[in-house]
């Protein structure tokens, strides 16, 4: 029979080491934040893949602590849909891809680089990215209290116009119900003789399969990546405008995040504009081969001055609020 005493002597060591667990416990794990980010866009644009570098350069830079579920092909809505959260009091999406003009969101100087005709060339935009001018452009919604900030630009090649019948120049425009979206598009269409059609971006391809619409726009990556091809095998490389884009965040997420996350998203919206530069470079000559390979018929345009003469009002009409600000975006293609 054990004694009372070695029982005593024997539970000693347990109850000390008891005590000293108690003294120190596990902390628990911090969970990494989750930010949730739309994409109207197929994964394999050029905007899905700027996208999705800069998710992994965002998980990367914060050790796994913060992670981007990234939600492409419009499976959270399409741009005004997800606009409409994003700039909401309670955001349950929190970065969105959209277009570089916020004029259909209270955006005013943002609306210059949609004017059609205002880019030369993809280097005079990126000329422009990397400008004071750019900051002073991007930053303005902030400012301005809009319920966004903007955090990098980007491009997706030039837009053009694409049909289920062939365009051959801009005669062939006159009459043809054209998608739109917002008005810069649906005054470029009246500039052209085109009936504007207002469409989601989601309902293109049914629109041209059923004669909703007969022309539409984008640039190569979307009309190739979204199979906009199948129903409208028909393009003219017009380059009405570069598709400038942005990646903008909710103001009410960017203000409850640490310096320190602020800047994990700034660098890694700069490596993502960095590598949207590359890879919209690289794009274009291999997403003609391939479409020509699809039996896609592409027209190119010889003489552009009749499409710029066209549009020459509305350009004006659009620059009118910031005429010196647009000049210099225009100069900065000289400076090059």
């Amino acid at each position: 029979m054990i004694k009372k005493s070695a029982l005593i002597l024997a539970t000693v060591p347990f109850v000390l080491f008891a005590s000293c667990r108690k003294e120190t416990p596990v902390k628990a794990k911090e969970s990494p934040l989750k930010l949730f980010m739309a994409e109207v866009n197929h994964e394999d644009s050029i905007c899905g893949k700027m996208d999705l570098a800069f998710k992994q350069k965002v998980e990367e830079l914060s050790d796994g602590k913060i992670l981007i579920d990234l939600k492409c092909s419009g499976i959270l809505g399409d741009e005004a849909q997800v606009m409409k959260i994003l700039q909401s009091e309670t955001p349950t999406i929190h970065l969105a891809r959209i277009s570089a003009s916020l004029a259909k969101y209270g955006g005013k100087k943002s609306k210059l680089l949609s004017i059609p005709f205002t880019f030369s060339n993809a280097e005079h935009f990126w000329q422009f990215a990397s400008s004071d001018i750019a900051k002073e452009i991007i930053n303005e919604p902030y400012e301005l209290k809009l319920g966004m900030r903007g955090l990098f630009y980007g491009e997706e090649g030039f837009r053009h116009f694409f049909s289920t019948e062939e365009i051959s120049g801009i005669a062939d425009m006159k009459g043809k119900k054209t998608r739109v979206s917002g008005q810069v598009l649906t005054d470029l269409a009246k500039s052209l003789g085109a009936e504007p059609v207002e469409i989601p971006f989601t309902n293109i391809f049914v629109s041209l399969q059923t004669g909703k619409i007969d022309v539409a726009e984008q640039p190569l990556s979307n009309y190739l990546a979204d199979n906009f091809h199948k129903a409208a095998p028909y393009i003219i490389l017009d380059g009405h405008m570069l598709g400038t884009v942005q990646v903008v965040i909710s103001s009410k997420t960017w203000d409850s995040l640490t310096e320190k996350q602020q800047r994990i998203l700034t660098a890694a919206g700069k490596y993502a504009s960095d590598y949207c530069r590359k890879i919209a470079a690289e794009s274009e000559e291999k997403i003609k081969a391939q479409l020509t390979a699809e039996g896609v018929k592409i027209t190119t345009v010889d003489d552009i001055s009749p499409w710029q003469e066209a549009c020459r009002k509305m350009i004006s009409e659009s620059s009118k609020d910031y005429p010196e600000l647009y000049e210099k975006i225009l100069k900065l293609n000289s400076q090059h």
